[in-house]
């Protein structure tokens, strides 16, 4: 079959995104799958036969597929408006007829629910490897860390390599869409990673590698986000913690922890990363201390 139009315009945008705008392997891929429902659905082959009304039966299609829920959710759906509103700008900056994107509006969702732990599960289940002496207790104990003393994404973290100056309290690290930033290592964090490093005998240039019968037959001996997830979740379980603890659920406690202690939100944004304020605002509706004590001081004075 020839290739189409839209098709080969789509690989082109595809390939923007992972070149010209630094996306990741996973976004791009992401991107793709969305763009591609779309256009199976939509059966045009000519950028100029995207409609309005395309996107409206789309969507109508999208949100009576069955979830959790009963239906897809909105913010689900929103992931395939977003690829093709992204898209269609792609094909107006090169000056290619379409629909135009701002016509795209995204469905309206609720606040995002925190998944959040105590803090005195957190400290259980940083615990959790404190008195296994072995080198795979040592690297969870030291992911566990570093967690919580940086607030890195797991994808972050399993990049990781060898070449931390731990002579310093801080290093860079690349994240989303290839920016850069620096987090900052906490004495425990240090302490912990030294002691992980001084018992390792391999040669291998990851930070954090795979132990035992998993890594025999590996050529790769790297973590992968999905191995670091079930050891979070291991830990979690022996913690006693009910709930799903994921290496997110980490990252949150690290912002939340921040926030309660009196940093501003600006400086926790850079911290975490995000590319858009609104992102880190999630967290503010929790640990807004001052709120709680204005309403304790002043509200009801007058009532007897």
């Amino acid at each position: 079959m020839a290739t189409t139009e839209l098709s080969k315009l789509k690989t082109e945008f595809l390939e923007y995104l992972e070149i010209e705008k630094g996306r990741s392997v996973k976004t791009v891929e992401n991107y793709d799958r969305y763009l591609t429902r779309y256009l199976a659905f939509s059966k045009v082959s000519s950028p100029a036969k995207l409609t309005e009304q395309s996107v409206r039966e789309f969507r109508i299609h999208l949100n009576r597929q069955a979830g959790t829920s009963g239906t897809m959710k909105h913010k689900t759906q929103n992931y395939y408006m977003i690829s093709l509103r992204a898209f269609l700008k792609f094909l107006r900056k090169r000056g290619i007829e379409s629909l135009n994107p701002e016509r795209i509006e995204l469905a309206k969702v609720g606040q995002r629910d925190l998944d959040l732990i105590t803090a005195d599960e957190l400290n259980r289940l940083i615990n959790g490897p404190k008195n296994d002496p072995s080198v795979a207790g040592l690297r969870d104990r030291a992911i566990l860390e570093l967690f919580f003393s940086t607030g890195l994404r797991v994808s972050e973290l399993c990049a990781l390599n060898r070449d931390i100056d731990l002579s310093r309290d801080e290093f860079s690290v690349r994240g989303k869409g290839e920016k850069v930033r620096v987090v900052f290592l906490s004495p425990a964090a240090k302490a912990a990673i030294k002691a992980y490093e001084a018992k390792r005998g391999d040669v291998d240039e990851a930070l954090f590698i795979q132990m035992g019968r998993a890594s025999k037959n590996a050529n790769d001996l790297r973590l992968t986000p999905r191995s670091i997830e079930r050891i979070v979740k291991g830990y979690a379980i022996k913690a006693g913690i009910t709930r799903k603890v994921t290496p997110h659920v980490i990252r949150h406690s690290f912002a939340t922890d921040l926030l309660e202690n009196g940093a501003d939100l600006r400086s926790v944004q850079a911290l975490l990363g995000h590319a858009n304020i609104a992102t880190t605002q999630v967290y503010t509706h929790i640990t807004d201390k001052h709120l709680r004590e204005v309403h304790k001081k002043f509200h009801g004075q007058r009532r007897k």
